[in-house]
């Protein structure tokens, strides 16, 4: 029986599932009532007095440590952001991670004052803050001489990017040199966003691919160098986007940002006049200006070194794709089969002029496919739906393996080998896509899953594992902490033989084998395990996946496609023709790449059934699946010899709107969300 009076905090029953912070208050009659953070008001009566629970001194107007809350569970922690929220405090610790709320809004708290203020001092010393992070990494560097890492995570909008980047600019600001190597490596970030973001329904300035940005230093603290390993670019946007979304913010900037002289010899115009740009009823972005991103973006490359001529040819190549997405294909019947024709247009003729190809070389190879049979090459036309289709695979490898090239060629320029002999460490920053559950899911979804798998785990490793093993070494005292070890998806995934991503490399590697076949042999494996959900029935083509977040349905329609990732024959022989030597040089920058990451049966854990049902065992190219495996095997290794940070980036809202003064709609903005996305969002496992 609890004692209530007025103005006592307490905890009541809410629809989400997850208890709400309530006041009492009494009524003009007299009578007690509950008012929750929900804004709902309810009379306090026998029939509900029961269900109200007293709420911990420390969670009524929160505290800045999350590890000193009374109340240390799901509700406590989701009140206590929220009640800082309200307040305007965007950072809270939880140990010595870092939880940040995205404001949606320039806060005046990242001034030079600011990085001077946070400089030298003890994690916790002053409220919590993403510069007192940076310098934590900085200060056990230059004192333990070993190297750190932070990983930044969180779902889409949270605001990861921004948090790396004012990472950086602490890091640069207290290395004390000033020098121009700082500069150029805060200056990569508008060239990566111009490629790698867009805008989606989540967030205006989304990153569509991971990076880990490792900073290296001298003996003295001074940045010296850093270098950049990019992940997954999520190619398919080049040519699809969903309602309301954008294609990468490059095209819009490069549309806005040209002069007409330029624009004039590209033949191009405006946004709106290109498929590629239009799929999504979306060519603005409100609250950002293109022109002046574009004006910031060719400052960016001129001081990362990218000369006039690189930019004029990145320029034709993006141009070239959008006349491409506006080329259109007539179907027509040749020798009884399906085939198709290109219409003329002033698109077809303006792609070839910039791919520097000949015309009928691009028509046949958009309209044809060669064929090996009793070792002679047959052509055979494709259907008008089979040439959009390979039209947009060319299209997503140029884009692709460009982004590959302007990464590589930044890394060149800010990449600095020791000099002999000398001694140097480094703080590594991963802005990692968080973990997606969308209404379709697809291959990407599952390797950026499979990724956080890997990170969840490292996370649990370190603040749990690690700890509670170091406890019972010094026999100290202490209450057992439950948490949620994913060792089992990850076996499921990638580590046990049979595995699911071994058995999708498999099918990929037989001519014959289809996203069905792949599907059988999955039911056929791991049709009994508790973390494999297999179709409902034998037409269904979705699979189920118990995560550490939840379960997510994979539809496998176009998994191999994709996995497979490979350009026909007849593409790779047009290129070779080219003279455009950037599309040459950057398809063969990425032909050595991928020759040097060549297929490991080990890595793979591919099973024996491959050498019975007669698979290609000759050394081969990676598929995708495994070139994603193997950048992050390598990922792993590097966190694994640092001590790691953690930032948490959550947002707030899916309005993209900055606080709002609402307590019901601050309130349900967070109350809407699953209760997996708010177990991520505050790291409660």
């Amino acid at each position: 029986m609890v004692l209530l009076r007025k103005g006592d905090h307490v905890w009541v029953d809410s629809s989400s599932g997850v208890p709400v912070g309530a006041e009492i208050h009494l009524t003009d009659t007299g009578q007690l009532q509950l008012i929750d953070d929900e804004g709902m008001e309810q009379l306090i009566t026998k029939k509900n007095e029961g269900i109200i629970r007293p709420m911990h001194p420390t969670s009524v107007n929160g505290v800045d440590d999350m590890i000193r809350l009374g109340d240390l569970n799901e509700a406590g922690l989701l009140r206590n952001l929220l009640v800082r929220h309200r307040e305007g405090i965007i950072y809270t610790y939880t140990g010595s991670i870092l939880v940040a709320v995205n404001p949606y809004q320039l806060l005046p708290i990242y001034t030079n004052e600011q990085v001077q203020l946070y400089t030298d001092r003890r994690l916790g010393e002053l409220p919590p803050h993403v510069f007192a992070l940076a310098d934590s990494c900085f200060f056990n560097m230059r004192r333990h001489r070993k190297n750190q890492c932070c990983i930044i995570s969180g779902e889409s909008g949270a605001g990861k990017t921004e948090s790396t980047k004012l990472m950086l600019q602490f890091l640069a600001s207290v290395s004390g040199q000033h020098s121009w190597i700082e500069q150029q490596i805060l200056e990569a970030n508008p060239i990566l966003e111009a490629f790698g973001n867009a805008k989606t329904v989540r967030n205006d300035n989304s990153s569509r691919f991971g990076k880990y940005i490792d900073i290296h230093f001298n003996k003295g603290g001074a940045i010296e160098g850093a270098q950049i390993e990019q992940y997954l670019l999520e190619k398919s946007r080049v040519c699809r986007q969903a309602p309301e979304e954008r294609n990468y913010h490059i095209f819009y900037c490069m549309l806005m940002g040209m002069t007409a002289e330029q624009k004039k010899i590209l033949s191009l115009g405006n946004a709106s006049e290109y498929n590629y740009l239009t799929m999504g009823k979306c060519t603005t972005c409100e609250g950002r200006d293109d022109l002046k991103e574009y004006a910031h973006f060719r400052s960016a490359m001129k001081i990362l070194m990218f000369t006039e001529n690189d930019s004029w040819e990145i320029s034709k190549l993006l141009a070239a794709l959008l006349h491409l997405g506006n080329v259109d294909f007539e179907a027509t019947i040749l020798n009884n089969l399906e085939s198709c024709d290109i219409l003329t247009s002033s698109h077809f003729n303006m792609a070839t002029k910039l791919l520097e190809v000949k015309p009928k070389a691009l028509e046949a190879s958009l309209t044809q496919r060669s064929l090996m049979t009793n070792r002679e090459s047959v052509s055979k036309p494709l259907s008008s739906a089979q040439a959009m289709d390979g039209r947009d695979a060319f299209v997503k490898a140029i884009y692709g393996k460009l982004f590959v090239w302007i990464v590589e060629k930044i890394n060149n320029v800010i990449f600095k080998p020791p000099p002999e002999g000398s001694a140097r460490q480094s703080i590594g920053l991963l802005d990692i896509f968080g973990f997606e559950n969308f209404t379709q899911n697809s291959f990407e979804q599952l390797c950026i899953n499979f990724a956080n798998e890997q990170l969840q785990q490292f996370f649990v490793k370190h603040v749990f594992k690690l700890e509670q093993e170091e406890y019972t070494r010094e026999d100290i005292v202490w209450k057992h902490i439950t948490f949620n070890d994913n060792q089992r998806t990850l076996d499921l995934l990638a580590n046990k033989s049979l595995n699911i991503l071994a058995l999708i490399d498999e099918e990929s590697h037989f001519p014959k084998g289809t996203d069905t076949t792949m599907l059988n042999k999955m039911n056929q494996v791991h049709a009994k395990s508790q973390i494999y959900i297999p179709p409902k029935s034998n037409h269904d083509t979705q699979f189920g996946i118990q995560h550490f977040a939840g379960v997510v349905y994979y539809n496998a329609k176009g998994f191999l496609e994709k996995n497979r990732d490979a350009l026909s024959s007849d593409i790779n022989q047009l290129v070779e023709t080219s003279s455009n030597k950037l599309l040459k040089q950057i398809f063969q920058a990425d032909l050595s790449s991928m020759m040097k990451n060549s297929y490991n049966p080990k890595l793979l854990i591919t099973p024996k059934s491959s050498l019975r049902q007669g698979a290609d065992t000759k050394k081969r190219v990676l598929t995708l699946s495994g070139q994603f495996r193997q950048s992050l095997e390598s990922l792993m290794k590097t966190l694994a010899v640092c001590q790691p940070y953690f930032i948490r980036c959550i947002k707030p809202n899916d309005f993209k709107k900055p606080m709002v003064k609402n307590k019901r709609e601050i309130y349900e903005s967070w109350a809407q969300q699953s209760t997996e996305s708010r177990r991520r969002s505050i790291l409660a496992p």
